[in-house]
């Protein structure tokens, strides 16, 4: 594309990962960027961890997500939707598929992808989602799961952040729940991730020192990740260990608190679990694969907030309990 526009002007691409276990949507976003160069530009591409949450018991999750993302606050002639089916259901598929064609009947650009097989996962279904031709010239990755939706806005009140500072890799919003008050658990649930946000990540972003990467609602800088090495599935926990590696590489995270998306809590004891043995287990197991490379940094994250950030995985319920 020719280099001589007058103006700046930004186009979102939209995209969505599913599993077996729940649905997860993605937005990807395109910025094609004045340049001295005689061409320039690029995309996003938004990805995300899936929802512990059942389709069959939330059915309407997977077109809240598809529906987000498509009404994010872009040009219609510049937003592509991808859709990453990883699931084994055929009637799951049909419905997904039926629910892109909606959107696409209503002047979206959706792309509905399947890959033929599950290897490694939620990490394996982004890895593979990054190599489409159409992603190749995004710039940015926005990723929001299944059971999240963000403002149209969005993207408006977080990629300034990554236009203007070329060495940050990642803006981080907020979440907010929609369940807090259902019971006990979502109540305490509501706690704990509170602190997590307002004293952990707020207080490393105002540092500058490193915070993870939530895995949804957050939109990351794609060079950075590619320096990285892309996503890995050599723990439960890609988010953090994307950002351990991107962090290593000395680029800079930004937290915006002020920017909310809204999701669920997991409202069972048996979800809640799942979900928490992942996080530390799967922290757990990183901080093994990557603890000698953290403490022999000269330069990139502060090993001291980056061990912070690893170690602090407590789970109210312990997996085995």
């Amino acid at each position: 594309m020719a280099g001589a526009a007058a103006v700046a002007s930004l186009a979102a691409v939209a995209a969505g990962w599913l599993d077996l276990d729940g649905p997860t949507a993605t937005a990807t976003l395109r910025r094609w960027w004045p340049s001295s160069s005689s061409s320039g530009g690029g995309r996003v591409f938004a990805a995300g961890p899936s929802s512990p949450l059942q389709v069959w018991a939330h059915m309407q999750v997977y077109k809240l997500s598809i529906g987000a993302a498509c009404g994010l606050a872009w040009p219609s002639d510049r937003v592509i939707v991808q859709v990453l089916d990883d699931s084994t259901d055929p009637t799951v598929k049909d419905l997904v598929e039926l629910e892109c064609k909606f959107w696409a009947n209503k002047g979206k650009n959706v792309k509905y992808e399947v890959r033929n097989n599950r290897k490694g996962y939620k990490a394996g279904a982004l890895k593979q989602g990054m190599l489409y031709d159409y992603v190749q010239q995004c710039d940015f990755v926005a990723v929001f799961d299944a059971d999240f939706q963000p403002e149209p806005d969005f993207l408006i009140r977080t990629v300034p952040y990554l236009v203007h500072d070329p060495r940050v890799a990642l803006v981080q919003a907020r979440w907010e729940f929609v369940n807090p008050n259902e019971f006990l658990m979502t109540r305490i649930q509501k706690m704990t991730l509170d602190y997590h946000f307002k004293v952990e990540q707020e207080a490393g972003s105002s540092m500058f020192a490193f915070f993870g990467f939530n895995g949804t609602a957050g939109v990351w800088q794609i060079s950075s990740v590619k320096e990285a090495g892309g996503w890995e599935d050599r723990t439960t926990v890609e988010d953090m260990d994307l950002a351990v590696r991107v962090g290593l590489k000395g680029w800079k995270f930004i937290y915006v608190g002020d920017v909310k998306v809204k999701s669920e809590l997991p409202s069972n004891l048996k979800a809640y679990r799942r979900q928490q043995h992942r996080w530390t287990c799967g922290a757990a197991n990183l901080f093994r694969k990557t603890g000698r490379e953290i403490m022999l940094t000269k330069e990139g994250c502060c090993p001291c907030s980056t061990f912070h950030a690893l170690l602090c995985s407590n789970p109210i319920v312990r997996p085995d309990s």
